[in-house]
């Protein structure tokens, strides 16, 4: 079948000319097209048009996006959208000034939100992501990643990275699952750490690659939670059974995370935010995506990750919610890119790329989607608005009202 989205105001192409992520300057280049229509044929984009040729060419189905903008399916490429419970009770605690860290070893945090998944059966958690889920393709997300973490046992692991399986089998999006087994370590290992960490590596990793649960493995390298050492270990076994590396890394300390993402060619290290100036011109010449969460930045009140040096740097930048129910319970893209523009001083141009090619390769996926660019798939993102700086001004507020993949509209906001 062949489809003409037709008649838009603006196609922001996020063109590489085929390279296929943006690093330095390249972040302000969005090849913004006007007067132009894109040709989608299975699943496809075709082509890119002048609307002049219109007429010239049958289509079976034409899709009048008239005075709206369009940008690539976004790509949110951090999040622990898998979880049960709610952690408001720690929420008035940072609001009274009780650090993040100190919750944590009071046995809140990522504890509390453990216990909760522990307790909920599995079509109850299944029903809470798949909300979660809709909301996001709601906002013109086509490609979404997903960790485990809230288990940190083999059955409720599984039963985490299940309900993602399952999530990604009945919507038309792409969910991309991670094993993140190594978010913390549960109570009853505090004092037996070793343990645990066999337990990830002799029965936890095997178990999701056997049953190809995951796509990923990632460890949070934190002074609270795996030290780089631990860290080392959980990448080498994993690594060697096919999983691709991503890292939890420089949020509150430095403690080695960084060597150990140029050690595995890790497909993306995230955090970021107390990363030295050394570190991201290393960053930068490995060509490793940072993924950078200024939604934590805001809901900790805490630093934000130096966006403006790595991409002066000639670093790669992406941009994700990392929604989560305890240290960024924000599930709305568009609020994130915001923060960037306004707290990280990101342009608009960059914030842009940064949720969509960069977010692409963050989750090696970059030459599939992430732009509008012949031969990929025609995963797209249509916004009512007439110039792209709108998705970023308006505040928090969703524009998207129509989200194709795969050439498929699979939400349209009908008010």
């Amino acid at each position: 079948m062949k489809k003409l989205l037709a008649n838009a105001a603006q196609i922001v192409t996020v063109d590489t000319n085929g390279k296929n992520f943006k690093s330095g300057k390249e972040h302000s280049e969005l090849n913004v097209l006007e007067n132009h229509s894109i040709i989608i044929e299975n699943g496809l984009i075709k082509d890119i048009i002048p609307n002049s040729s219109i007429n010239t060419i049958d289509f079976d189905q034409i899709i009048d996006v008239k005075n709206k903008v369009i940008l690539p399916g976004l790509v949110d490429c951090h999040t622990h959208t898998a979880f049960a419970g709610s952690r408001a009770g720690e929420f008035k605690m940072k609001i009274a000034g009780v650090g993040y860290e100190e919750i944590a070893k009071q046995g809140g945090g990522i504890t509390k939100t453990v216990n909760s998944v522990r307790q909920i059966s599995e079509e109850d958690l299944l029903d809470l992501v798949n909300k979660r889920v809709d909301y996001f393709i709601s906002q013109g997300v086509t490609s979404l990643e997903i960790k485990s973490g809230y288990g940190l046992n083999l059955g409720n692991e599984v039963k985490l990275l299940e309900s993602i399986k399952k999530a990604n089998e009945i919507f038309d999006i792409d969910i991309y699952p991670t094993f993140l087994g190594a978010h913390t370590f549960p109570k009853e290992f505090k004092n037996n750490k070793e343990s645990y960490i066999a337990l990830i590596l002799n029965s936890m990793l095997p178990k999701v690659a056997n049953e190809k649960l995951a796509v990923f493995c990632d460890v949070f390298c934190e002074e609270t939670a795996f030290s780089a050492e631990q860290t080392d270990l959980i990448f080498a076994a994993a690594k060697a059974i096919g999983f691709k590396i991503k890292i939890h890394s420089e949020q509150f300390n430095r403690i080695g995370g960084v060597d150990l993402a140029l050690k595995y060619n890790a497909i993306s290290i995230d955090h970021l935010e107390v990363v030295s100036e050394e570190d991201v011109i290393r960053l930068a010449n490995a060509k490793i995506p940072c993924v950078l969460l200024p939604g934590v930045s805001f809901f900790l009140h805490y630093g934000y990750a130096p966006a403006r040096k790595i991409i002066d740097n000639g670093g790669i930048v992406a941009l994700s919610t990392d929604y989560n129910p305890g240290s960024s319970h924000i599930a709305n893209l568009n609020l994130i890119m915001s923060l960037a523009a306004i707290e990280m001083k990101m342009t608009i141009e960059e914030t842009i790329s940064a949720v969509t090619i960069n977010a692409a390769k963050a989750l090696d996926i970059q030459n599939e989607v992430g732009s509008i660019e012949i031969g990929k798939k025609a995963d797209l993102a249509i916004f009512d608005a007439e110039e792209y700086a709108d998705i970023v001004y308006q505040v928090a507020k969703n524009l998207n009202i129509m989200t194709i993949k795969n050439g498929k509209i699979i939400y349209q906001n009908q008010n």
